[in-house]
């Protein structure tokens, strides 16, 4: 009786192994008819089974399932990718294991494509705004290429494009632990035929056409470093969650990296004024001033950021240095002449708050005297940007709004004129 017992269950355990064997045969053809949902389906009927198998049989089943997703995730099965990579890596890691070597090669080229895959589909999701899922493929794609850390830097951008600061915030801080540099170098040489400067594909080809005497005056440019703009933007990040004292560590952190970044000590100037700290943000602004004096970017952002904390006459300050550096710095111009009219507009909610006395009238006369002053005085400031940007659409519709704020008519057509209105 026990021997029957024996041969009986040897029977079933033959039969499972015949019944795995036809489903994975009915996937591989649904398959080749180009039929993944049927393939799909064969596998599920198999997978309750496939645990048991021989380590040969269990690589066929997940190499197939690879195949299976694979071929959703190209014809639009977002959610499919995950699998597709999962299935494949359990391919390698089995053949491994066992040492028979059947599926690995074609997997790990499968692999491969799908980096492509997923590049692609990233971009696409972030061209439709979809920038979680194209931060999600695109950390997928790095995980899937170590090496290719540019798509890990991708994936934080996307991420932060769509606001998810704190998956952005993962991917930022892994870059930093990676020492991410992500700086590039591009190779030009110049056409001795047409004089003009051509990039070149990499070294080697420069080199060759320069020695071919066809290119001359071969250049290396090095793209600047990522990496402050990576620990600027952990401390962003931080600042955007609340999370003030990691936000001021990890300026301190990008400073001592980047000295000589005048951004960073903006940004932390910045943060210091958030948290009230007033003295520590004035010592920073000056300092900053003092990094680079002949630079009007950075009097510019200096403007802006005063101006954005309602600091008038510090933000005129820093847009005069700006307009001094450069004469014809439009936007400059245009915070400048801001100022006066923000501080114009200041004065009116005074003014129609005042009622009907001789004393309210008096007080209402004085304020709109002042308001008429502070506008003039941001309309000249336009009036002068235009001698050298005459037909500048910014500077003539700001100073439009300024004379129909005025009731100065004829200046006001005359601008209209200008505009083409």
């Amino acid at each position: 009786m026990r021997t029957k017992l024996l041969i009986l269950m040897a029977m079933t355990f033959s039969m499972v192994a015949f019944s795995q064997k036809n489903e994975l045969k009915d996937a591989e053809k649904a398959m080749k008819n180009g039929d993944p949902a049927s393939a799909k389906a064969s596998l599920e009927a198999a997978s309750g089974m496939i645990s048991g198998a021989d380590e040969r049989l269990q690589a066929q089943y997940y190499f197939i399932r690879g195949n299976v997703y694979s071929d959703l995730a190209k014809k639009g099965d977002a959610s499919a990718f995950d699998e597709a990579v999962k299935s494949y890596k359990e391919v390698v890691s089995i053949e491994e294991k066992s040492g028979k070597q059947k599926y690995s090669s074609e997997s790990n080229q499968m692999l491969t494509g799908l980096t492509s895959d997923l590049i692609n589909a990233a971009v696409e999701d972030n061209n439709n705004k979809k920038f979680q899922e194209g931060a999600d493929k695109l950390y997928m794609a790095y995980n899937l290429s170590p090496r290719d850390t540019i798509f890990l830097y991708y994936a934080a951008s996307s991420a932060v494009n769509g606001g998810h600061y704190e998956d952005a915030l993962g991917y930022y801080e892994e870059l930093n632990d990676l020492n991410y540099d992500g700086s590039t170098i591009s190779y030009k040489a110049t056409n001795a035929a047409t004089g003009e400067v051509e990039e070149m594909s990499d070294k080697v080809q420069m080199d060759l056409l320069v020695k071919s005497g066809t290119y001359k005056d071969p250049v290396e440019e090095k793209s600047p470093t990522k990496s402050a703009e990576i620990i600027k933007n952990i401390a962003l990040i931080y600042t955007q969650l609340g999370q003030d004292d990691k936000a001021l560590q990890a300026y301190k952190d990008a400073r001592a990296k980047n000295p000589d970044d005048v951004n960073l000590v903006l940004n932390e100037a910045n943060l210091y004024y958030k948290m009230g700290d007033k003295d520590t943000f004035k010592t920073l602004m000056a300092q900053a001033s003092e990094m680079a004096p002949d630079n009007p970017d950075l009097q510019y952002n200096i403007g802006v950021i005063n101006m954005e904390q309602g600091n008038l006459e510090e933000a005129r300050t820093a847009y005069k240095k700006a307009i001094s550096i450069n004469p014809g710095y439009v936007n400059a111009q245009l915070n400048l002449s801001t100022t006066y009219v923000n501080e114009g507009n200041g004065l009116i909610d005074e003014m129609n708050s005042l009622g009907n006395s001789r004393a309210d009238i008096a007080r209402y006369e004085e304020l709109k005297t002042q308001k008429d002053e502070l506008f003039r005085e941001g309309a000249l400031i336009l009036e002068d940007a235009l001698k050298q940007n005459q037909d500048n659409e910014s500077l003539l519709s700001q100073l439009k709004n300024i004379y129909g704020a005025l009731g100065d008519n004829e200046n006001f057509m005359r601008i209209k004129k200008l505009l083409g209105e």
